[in-house]
């Protein structure tokens, strides 16, 4: 390798250009790009081409999954880890990257010789966080920045599994820039990918965010991964989601949840219980709702309040829901509902933080909204679901046998939901529970 023209790239995004510009066209950064020396092979040094080998001939168990032990992770994965994958998992500080990388670790030792590396922490502080975890120490642990000390480990132990504490930690010698620049960041992560195929081990890969959520580093690192996942909640509260944002072996539709407690990361068999309020007492502005995520239904509280204005511009305010979702719902009840949000304050909340995405939550967020303007308290042994069209319709959704299977697990007497989805659901199988059908919204505010 060479080297050949100078080009120039952006050190936050890795945008690649031929000529110096003040601000990145790609990210919008300023003073971000440098000049550096671009590398061409030269034809003697070009790889041998490998060898194709028929699809039928390849053995089954190079794409056998490895489960972690960590049941909600697993659930994510698709089912466990597949071999010579290298999977990136992204979260804030603080959220319990590291604690989910140690229990895992401490899981596949039991199957598999797992090499841990941390480039942040010292061997005495791994230490002292797997007592207090209480985990299995059969893993080998180490504390190493530079990715060319780190082949010789793998070349030396063999690890099925190699974790890498974080990402933005290691850097190769041969390249210039601190440890968590571009160029580092991509060296390393093109090096990892090779080594994880070579050698047939699953590589876990820690990365930082940024302050806009994102993960750090240059966008390709996504791209070249085979699995994206980031760890979400909020640090002072006692759960974790864990979210799929690219997975080549499995669903990314999938959630895992968790509960952050004394010994770590505890899997939360039925998140229904953790995402409803507990409270007894009707009160207006509440409904439960059936959201699907992945293949699991989910029961959760949506919240709204609305009341008077003291500003000219009323406010519209939304945790756990899109607030474009709000603003049309909102507009449907003014046209087909008989309601009116002029001068009105409209705030929603979804209880325990979650976020919710698919269209099946209009239904209950618009009687969430009615039910809090009429101050008439919804059933609190009704679950609701459905999409709400432009033109007041209520559409059917997907998956409704298992949202209605899990509000009746759950104790749950009534269900209210599409008229198309319950004729459905009457023709495959008696449900032991009310369903109410509803057409149109006016219907169900009638019903409600």
């Amino acid at each position: 390798m060479v080297a050949g023209k100078k080009v120039f790239f952006c050190e936050a995004c890795g945008y690649e250009t031929f000529k110096w510009m003040g601000k990145c066209p790609e990210c919008g950064e300023w003073n971000t790009i440098e000049e550096k020396a671009a590398h061409i092979f030269e034809e003697g040094m070009l790889p041998s081409p490998p060898k194709a080998v028929p699809l039928g001939e390849i053995k089954e168990e190079t794409s056998s999954r490895i489960p972690t032990g960590v049941t909600e992770f697993d659930r994510v994965l698709g089912g466990g880890a597949v071999k010579g994958s290298v999977l990136l998992v992204g979260g804030d500080p603080g959220i319990g990257k590291s604690t989910l990388m140690l229990q895992t670790s401490s899981y596949l030792a039991r199957e598999s010789t797992v090499l841990y590396i941390s480039g942040e922490e010292s061997l005495g502080q791994i230490k002292i966080r797997s007592r207090r975890l209480d985990l299995s120490t059969d893993f080998l642990v180490v504390a190493e920045n530079s990715y060319s000390n780190m082949v010789g480990l793998v070349e030396e132990h063999q690890p099925g599994v190699l974790i890498i504490d974080s990402i933005q930690s290691l850097y190769y010698h041969q390249v210039e820039g601190l440890p968590g620049s571009v160029s580092q960041v991509k060296e390393v992560a093109f090096r990892l990918i090779n080594l994880a195929k070579q050698n047939n081990m699953v590589v876990f890969l820690v990365g930082h965010v940024t302050k806009e959520g994102s993960l750090a580093g240059p966008r390709l690192l996504e791209h070249m991964v085979d699995g994206v996942f980031y760890l979400e909640g909020d640090r002072f509260h006692t759960f974790r989601l864990l979210r799929g944002a690219k997975n080549r072996f499995g669903s990314t539709n999938e959630l895992g949840v968790f509960f952050m407690g004394e010994k770590g990361m505890d899997p939360v068999t039925n998140p229904s219980y953790l995402f409803l309020s507990g409270s007894k007492h009707p009160s207006s502005g509440a409904t439960i709702a059936v959201s699907m995520e992945g293949s699991r239904p989910i029961l959760v509280e949506i919240q709204s309040l609305v009341n008077s204005s003291s500003n000219v511009s009323p406010r519209r305010t939304s945790s756990g829901l899109d607030l474009n979702r709000l603003a049309l719902n909102m507009a449907v009840l003014e046209k087909h509902g008989g309601l009116s949000f002029y001068g009105l304050d409209a705030f929603v909340n979804v209880v325990g933080g979650v976020k919710l995405v698919e269209t099946a939550m209009d239904l209950p967020l618009a009687l969430s909204l009615v039910s809090s303007v009429r101050q008439k308290p919804v059933d609190k042994l009704t679950a609701v679901f459905g999409e709400i069209s432009l033109t007041g319709e209520i559409r059917p959704v997907s998956r409704a046998f298992s949202r209605v299977k899990e509000a009746k697990k759950l104790g749950f007497e009534r269900c209210l939901l599409p008229e198309k989805n319950k004729e459905e659901l009457l023709k495959q199988q008696e449900l032991s529970m009310e369903l109410q059908g509803v057409s149109s919204l006016k219907e169900a505010m009638e019903i409600v």
